[in-house]
């Protein structure tokens, strides 16, 4: 990801730069879910299955029904739960296409602007995502030399096992697997930007604990992504339509053979293509991008995620993210502001378990598989780093937000009671911050010196 830049945008440009917009949507979000719930209004929900093709005057309203069988933001009234024999009723009353879509009034439809948000918008998220997983592999990346990369990916795979195991054993001993279970993955995530602000306050530019978790939340992404794609399917997947996506790839590898630039070609062409083949495959579509970002002509080295100097490169794939890096952050208000909207009165065991998951799995999981590393396969830790880093690193990869709450809604795709009390989770996961920087003070650790020049060294110091 390329460097943040000055701030000499001011206001704007300091809450673009640090991904201020996805908090101040998810902000407004419960805000304003809250107080449509404590007034009665449908407010929120309608605008979640706001139909965008009223904004031509093509589209028709539907107000939405209480109980909503597949929409992948909405919940039936803010913070009520629909009971069983509701959804029952509800799922013989609708009658649902391949993609598991309502096509009752009122309904998931492509038009609404929660699908436009989640499943389309956010397709421009996790390439720019997928584009930091593929450069992390060229020479210079974080990832290019799997020896020195070693303990932090045991401590990414820790990261993802710990959390993981901690929610479904809660979820055993309140006896609610079969209800709560399958979002097993929602505390695995960690948010990469939060994350990174916070380790910076607490570590400072230049310490060596910085690269470690940088390196361990490429990783997580590159682990997120297939997570998505294999566990999480709208519907049971067809592979038939893949061979569409290896078309897509085919048509970016001959557009790269042609040499050409724009990224533009490569987006509308074999991007559309691919995200197309995903969404009739029943793999989420915001992923659908993916696929082709390794095909963007790129330069052939890596600089480190967060370096200014990528700023100055033109290649293809930097050109995708410099063009796109301040509209994916208006679209991550966005999304926010689209599935954040929860009353406070959804905290249940859901909440529960995601938190169990990110703020004790998440530290236990990464502590335990760097001590593996060094004690069990006699790998080094980053020099300058010693457990009490460790352990509070592993409090910082708690901050799940962003790919929790896209998981949240991936895997639980009935809104009501269980979602929103398995998002709350995700959005309560911030308090992994302050535990984090608690736990450094009790640890006495100390700040290095937060300077600008340091951030290349840092970033440098990923692959080392």
């Amino acid at each position: 990801m390329s460097g943040h830049e000055t701030s000499k945008g001011g206001v704007i440009r300091f809450l673009i730069d640090n991904s201020l917009l996805l908090v101040i949507g998810a902000v407004a979000a419960l805000t304003w879910a809250n107080l449509a719930d404590r007034s009665g209004s449908s407010s929120y929900q309608d605008f979640i299955h706001y139909d965008v093709r009223n904004l031509w005057g093509g589209g028709e309203h539907h107000p939405p029904s209480p109980v909503s069988i597949d929409d992948h933001a909405a919940s039936p009234s803010a913070g009520q739960s629909a009971s069983a024999d509701q959804v029952a009723a509800g799922a013989t009353e609708h009658s649902e296409d391949a993609h598991g879509e309502s096509h009752a009034d009122g309904g998931h439809h492509w038009y609404s602007l929660g699908f436009l948000i989640n499943d389309v918008l956010m397709a421009l998220f996790f390439a720019i995502a997928a584009k930091e997983v593929w450069e992390s592999l060229l020479p210079g990346g974080a990832l290019s030399n799997p020896r020195k990369a070693a303990t932090p990916l045991l401590a990414t795979f820790g990261g993802i096992v710990g959390p993981a195991l901690f929610y479904l054993a809660g979820a055993y001993a309140t006896g609610t697997q079969a209800e709560l279970g399958q979002g097993w993955a929602v505390p695995c995530a960690t948010d990469i930007a939060f994350s990174y602000l916070v380790a910076r306050l607490i570590f400072g530019a230049g310490h060596p604990a910085i690269a470690f978790l940088l390196l361990l939340a490429i990783a997580d992404d590159a682990a997120g992504l297939m997570i998505l794609a294999i566990f999480y399917p709208s519907a049971p997947i067809e592979p038939i339509w893949l061979l569409l996506t290896a078309t897509a790839m085919g048509l970016a590898w001959l557009l790269r053979k042609l040499k050409v630039h724009s990224h533009w070609f490569y987006i509308l062409g074999p991007g559309v293509l691919s995200w197309f083949s995903f969404y009739s495959a029943h793999i989420h579509p915001a992923l659908g991008l993916v696929p082709i970002i390794p095909l963007l002509p790129a330069a052939t080295s890596d600089l480190g995620i967060f370096a200014k100097a990528e700023l100055q490169r033109d290649d293809t794939l930097n050109e995708f993210e410099h063009f796109w890096k301040t509209p994916v952050e208006c679209i991550l208000g966005l999304f926010g502001l689209a599935n954040a909207g929860v009353v406070l009165s959804s905290v249940g065991t859901g909440t529960w378990l995601v938190l169990a998951g990110l703020l004790l799995g998440k530290p236990v999981g990464i502590t335990a598989m760097t001590l593996l590393a060094e004690k069990g396969f006699r790998l080094q830790k980053p020099a300058g780093m010693d457990y009490r880093h460790v352990v509070t690193l592993g409090m910082v990869a708690g901050i799940g937000f962003t790919v929790a709450l896209f998981v949240s809604v991936a895997a639980f795709k009935i809104p009501g009671a269980t979602q929103d009390s398995v998002k709350m989770g995700a959005l309560l996961s911030f308090g992994a911050a302050p535990l984090a920087i608690l736990i450094a003070k009790l640890l006495s650790i100390r700040a290095d010196s937060d300077d600008e020049d340091n951030d290349k060294e840092t970033e440098s110091d990923v692959a080392a």
